[in-house]
């Protein structure tokens, strides 16, 4: 069970705003690329990337979160 401190770690937010963004941006990317898209971006597919980059971002920072918790000092409780 989280402990009440993590609870409300920002790291947690973070990692859901960015995955949820993320995987958005990703079927955006995969799914609903235009050749109009292409040509504004110089063909580049950048949802696709972008979110690509986003989901890494979220693994790290997940990872981080679970390596190295959220620790209240004995005084604050």
């Amino acid at each position: 069970m989280a402990s009440r401190g993590s609870l409300f770690d920002l790291r947690w937010i973070i990692v859901l705003l960015f995955g949820v963004y993320g995987v958005v941006l990703l079927v955006l990317g995969l799914g609903f690329e235009t050749e109009e898209d292409r040509v504004k971006t110089g063909g580049f597919n950048v949802n696709l990337w972008v979110g690509v980059g986003m989901l890494v971002f979220t693994a790290l920072m997940a990872t981080w979160a679970l390596v190295r918790p959220l620790r209240i000092p004995d005084e604050a409780k």
